[in-house]
């Protein structure tokens, strides 16, 4: 019983931590200290600059509260300020609604509402060719 106990309290949840820095901690360092932490590709594309439309995604984000927040900009990096926020993401048929967790940080929009779904075909149909119309049995 007493061993139960102890596995117990050993298996609370952690604070959550990025390369060795908290959530608090992330947001409030300036972009220009964020890209140092950030992976690579996305340090990369930091350095080069936000565009106009993501500046201005970047700043409703900031200001406005919403709901949901809805984008195109599927290329724009997930930042700290994004974080417990709904962003639907637009996947080229549709908006899919994201909802921003602490470990997204550093990732892509895009990479959370995927453009291509599996295909799943059915039996062959009228106008199918002879080899394929068979159908095995079981």
């Amino acid at each position: 019983m007493a061993k139960k106990k102890r596995r117990m309290r050993t298996r609370r949840k952690k604070e959550f931590k990025y390369r060795g820095h908290t959530l608090e901690e992330l947001k409030s360092m300036s972009l220009k200290e964020l890209k140092k932490v950030l992976p690579a590709r996305a340090r990369r594309s930091l350095n080069r600059g936000l565009n106009q439309e993501e500046k201005t995604f970047l700043e409703t984000i900031q200001t406005k509260e919403k709901d949901v927040y809805r984008t195109h900009r599927r290329e724009m990096i997930i930042l700290p300020q994004f974080v417990g926020k709904t962003i639907a993401v637009y996947d080229g048929k549709e908006f899919k609604e994201v909802r921003i967790e602490p470990e997204m940080i550093g990732h892509y929009l895009g990479e959370f509402a995927l453009t291509r779904r599996r295909v799943q075909h059915s039996g062959p149909g009228v106008g199918a060719t002879r080899s394929s119309k068979y159908i095995p049995l079981k």
